[in-house]
């Protein structure tokens, strides 16, 4: 199971949509550099359906978008929590991954997903706003993969 340490609306994380990140705990990454070590602790509340039941019931009709910010302890959870925001919203909300992670888990599935970062943070890189980062953002569509980090540099 994920636990959650924090969650906000935010209009950078995903261009284009009003989301809800959910800052998820226990993050086994350890980026030098990162900007959240915080949620590097295995604290917080239990993510569960149910508490994205209450987080919806209060923000829903603000939101376009839900991403998951980390999850990289259990992968295959953020994946059936996504599927369970797609079911429970009608494929309404859109869903997105924030992983430190260089590549996608083989084990889940890119359909549950509308935009994956994937990418650990690496300090002399800099972020997805760094013309030299290694970060990359894909918009998802038929489980194709199309990278727009592009779109973070102005």
């Amino acid at each position: 199971m994920l636990r959650f340490q924090s969650y906000d609306i935010v209009f950078q994380e995903v261009p284009n949509e009003v989301t809800l990140a959910i800052n998820l705990a226990n993050c086994p990454n350890g980026c030098k550099g990162c900007h959240s070590p915080h949620l590097q602790q295995d604290t917080g509340e239990w993510l569960t359906e149910s508490a994205i039941d209450t987080l919806l019931a209060e923000y829903g009709e603000a939101i376009t978008c839900i991403c998951f910010m980390g999850g990289d302890a259990d992968p295959h959870e953020v994946d059936r929590l996504a599927r369970y925001v797609r079911a429970m919203s009608g494929s309404k909300l859109k869903t997105a991954w924030y992983s430190g992670k260089s590549r996608f888990p083989d084990s889940c599935a890119l359909s549950s997903f509308d935009y994956l970062k994937l990418g650990p943070y690496v300090e002399q890189l800099g972020g997805l706003q760094s013309p030299t980062t290694n970060q990359r953002f894909y918009r998802v569509d038929n489980e194709q993969m199309t990278d727009c980090t592009w779109v973070f540099h102005k």
